[in-house]
């Protein structure tokens, strides 16, 4: 990690181009490339087969006849997180194309060594991450159309359908939601070094239509994500081998190292969003819950993770507005925690549907004889039953959360 440990105010005003976040998309990388330089057609060529390769049980069989390819061609950051995202992918689709059953215990040295030498580049695990499935993972179908679900699709894709590419979509426009909260928090600390209360009081309220906004962006789950699609189907692909029972001891990245390793899967967790709200609000969580939350920190892009790093040692906004004494800041600042507690309350209620109680339905089928083999087939997964795809207990987790957000609230 690459992040300071300095307490030093930030520099006014704090940049977000230094920290490689975009002022109209926020931490999304903006209009990702879509192809890779000809040399690394092979992994393309997998990458936009996968859902039938997985399904059809041939994922594996070609991934072993794949060359192994130099990383040296790739330049700059938007083909690294291209070839980032399609590596995730075929690397997930290639543990788990057998289902939680029928994992396995090395990644091949073809696909694993130049996923590694990818990933270090970037400062990402060698694994799918938010940072691929989301924020690097879309394109305009019309390049001059607007930044709305039907002109968007995703790059790569999973076995899920319509299901996997709104769960997708839906994220991303949960992140678009929050560009103007983004720009806020740097207004905010720039006001409070001024002692611009007016610009403050703006900036909060910007923050908070901001959470309202990704509220509402989030609420579109249920109109494009089947809850059994997602639990039988998409989930799994989602899985790390760290904290998860049907991979107990990890992978081995052959030819990179002889021991497995443990790498948590993709996680709400990961967006750096919600990272650097609490940071600003001072949202203090409990200590296991935030000892997984900074851990989910190693799994953003290095200069997501800088820029939370600098929130964290910037002049307390709290403080300020404590010893303010002003009644319409306080009111402001505890609009901001309301909404970021009712997102996450939201947040809560679909993990109940998606999760929950698809899980209490699957357990069900899985109790008649006719249950099916396989995630292509529809068999849900039960290793992670109780926990999010990261490795969190996943309710006790999420209201923890939630309720230490609610409890930052400032008392009149």
């Amino acid at each position: 990690m690459e992040s300071s440990d300095d307490t030093e105010e930030p520099p006014l005003p704090l940049a977000l181009s230094s920290f490689q976040v975009s002022e109209e998309f926020g931490f999304l990388l903006p209009d990702p490339l879509t192809e890779l330089p000809a040399p690394y057609g092979p992994w393309m060529d997998l990458a936009h087969e996968l859902p039938q390769l997985i399904t059809s049980h041939q994922l594996r069989s070609r991934v072993h006849q794949m060359p192994q390819l130099s990383t040296q061609h790739l330049q700059g950051r938007e083909e690294l997180h291209l070839a980032h995202l399609v590596l995730s992918f075929i690397t997930m689709g290639y543990v788990w194309q057998e289902g939680e059953e029928g994992t396995v215990q090395v990644l091949p040295r073809n696909l694993a060594v130049p996923y590694w030498e990818v990933s270090q580049a970037l400062g990402l695990p060698p694994i799918l991450s938010h940072a691929d499935f989301v924020l690097a993972n879309w394109r305009r179908k019309d390049p001059n159309g607007p930044l709305e679900i039907e002109n968007l699709d995703t790059i790569i894709t999973l076995p899920g359908g319509e299901s996997l590419r709104g769960f997708i979509l839906v994220t991303l426009l949960v992140e678009k939601a929050a560009v103007p909260g983004i720009k806020a928090i740097v207004q905010a600390l720039g006001a409070i070094l001024q002692r611009d209360e007016e610009s403050l009081h703006r900036a909060l309220q910007e923050l908070a239509g901001a959470i309202g906004a990704m509220s509402e962006a989030l609420r579109r789950m249920h109109d494009y994500v089947d809850p059994e699609v997602f639990y039988s189907v998409i989930r799994i692909f989602l899985s790390g081998w760290k904290d998860n029972p049907a991979m107990p001891h990890g992978l081995i990245y052959e030819g990179v190292s002889p021991e497995p390793l443990a790498f948590s899967g993709g996680s709400a967790a990961q967006s750096t969003v919600l990272h650097a709200f609490d940071e600003l609000l001072g949202i203090c969580h409990r200590q296991d819950t935030a000892a997984f939350l900074h851990r989910m920190r190693d799994y953003m892009p290095r200069p997501h993770r800088a820029f939370v790093q600098e929130l964290r040692g910037a002049v307390s906004l709290r403080q300020h507005v404590l010893s303010s004494g002003d009644a319409r800041l306080r009111a402001a600042f505890n609009r901001c925690v309301g909404a970021l507690t009712d997102f996450r309350s939201l947040h809560i209620a679909i993990v109940t549907k998606y999760i929950a109680i698809a899980a209490a339905r699957a357990r069900a089928r899985r109790a008649q004889p006719s249950a099916r083999a396989g995630p292509s087939a529809g068999k849900p997964p039960a290793a992670l039953e109780g926990k999010g795809t990261g490795g969190s207990h996943i309710f006790s987790f999420l209201k923890s959360i939630r309720d230490t957000t609610r409890e930052g609230m400032i008392s009149a």
